[in-house]
């Protein structure tokens, strides 16, 4: 029986998964445990600077390798796996390597042969640095209202339009860029592009967010791709882009128990440990019934997550099942993490401990991939 800190163990050794979950769990842990003292020592350096380092050592450990074909397995159980683990010990290794595995899905999935033996080698060892271009200042969850253009010129297609919220974009070498074809009107006049981000005419500019981020706004002025950065067919964009997104929103749930477990654990100890009223805080019916709020939320996203994944492994229907995981998960996240810096007190808003950095981290997963209102008219369409 596995022993991870970051997982239920309960949950992991149900027959939603097998024993290769479980030793990846273990592995995956393990490095982490071995990586803390220095991601710790790293916490006030630059996030891009941070953001980069990780992809090199996720590279290095092998972590990345499955992106290629070879390494650990690639089924979206594996994923979920490898988000909720680097989640609870590390919020900026979750973030490195989920936006190289959304990439890589997309590449994958509708990549040509070329396209896949140009970027897959470098993404799956860590030395290229993917990112995903979909949102804009008037297009978040309405991706039909992208505006970046690019017209077809006599040898490619010339970009022009802003993109911003971009993860990892200020330190990207490839991104997946959706831009305007005018094929049709809304989500049928896209189509998504892979752009070299060293290329002229693109230019980057830091965001900053409340929690450290590798984030940017990508500027592209008269920025020309060829023939070849087309990513599936011209005007598919909408559809690269929406089963991207369908997919990883249940990896997105993984990382919000990871978030939550940690916030947990935290609380749990604080609790056992903090004297009040003559006794512990633990021992308080108001902080019990709390620690039991926080348990049930967490095991409920976490089986609502392994339903998800095990559905798009095993070939069934998952979409529905994929906004339903994110929806819980992240919305059960905010409110365990929230209650968790309820039971520190004051010691919960002092800023640079480890629960006031989950607060302000745990914020953003209840918008991207699909905000949560988004998603809730998601599911209500598909009863």
């Amino acid at each position: 029986m596995t022993t991870c800190v970051s997982h239920d163990p309960a949950i992991l050794n149900l027959p939603l998964y097998d024993n290769g979950h479980r030793a990846l769990a273990e592995r995956l842990e393990d490095w982490c445990g071995s990586r803390m003292s220095d991601w710790e020592r790293d916490s006030d350096r630059d996030p891009a600077e941070r953001c980069r380092a990780l992809m090199a050592e996720l590279g290095d450990a092998g972590w990345l390798a499955h992106l290629d074909g070879g390494g650990e397995a690639s089924d979206m159980r594996s994923v979920c796996v490898r988000r909720q683990t680097l989640a609870y010990h590390e919020d900026l290794s979750d973030l490195t390597y989920s936006i190289q595995e959304l990439a890589a899905i997309a590449v994958a999935r509708y990549g040509t042969a070329e396209q896949r033996g140009r970027y897959l080698p470098g993404m799956s060892d860590g030395s290229v640095v993917a990112a995903v271009a979909l949102s804009e200042e008037g297009a978040g969850s309405d991706l039909g209202a992208v505006a970046l253009r690019a017209e077809p010129s006599h040898d490619g297609y010339v970009l022009n339009g802003v993109k911003t919220w971009i993860a990892l974009g200020d330190i990207a070498d490839m991104c997946v860029v959706l831009a305007r074809t005018g094929d049709g009107p809304g989500p049928l006049g896209l189509s998504a592009f892979l752009v070299d981000m060293h290329a002229t005419g693109v230019t980057r500019g830091a965001i900053e967010a409340i929690a450290p981020r590798s984030w940017a706004e990508l500027t592209f002025t008269d920025c020309h791709v060829g023939t070849g950065a087309l990513l599936g067919e011209r005007g598919q964009g909408f559809v690269v882009a929406l089963e991207m997104l369908e997919r990883f929103r249940m990896t997105v749930a993984a990382a919000a128990v990871g978030f939550g477990r940690r916030a947990y654990r935290l609380a749990l100890d604080r609790a056992r440990g903090r004297e009040a009223f003559g006794g512990r805080l633990a021992d308080l019916q108001l902080v019990k019934s709390s620690l039991t709020s926080m348990d049930v939320r967490l095991s409920a996203a976490a089986l609502l997550t392994a339903r998800a994944a095990l559905a798009l492994d095993t070939g069934g229907e998952y979409a529905k099942d994929s906004a339903v995981a994110k929806l819980y998960a992240t919305e059960s996240a905010g409110q365990v993490v929230d209650a968790a810096v309820q039971v520190f007190g004051a010691a919960g808003v002092v800023s640079g401990t480890a629960i006031e950095r989950l607060y302000r981290q745990v914020r953003a997963l209840r918008i991207y991939e699909g905000s949560s209102e988004l998603l809730a008219m998601t599911i209500a369409e598909s009863l």
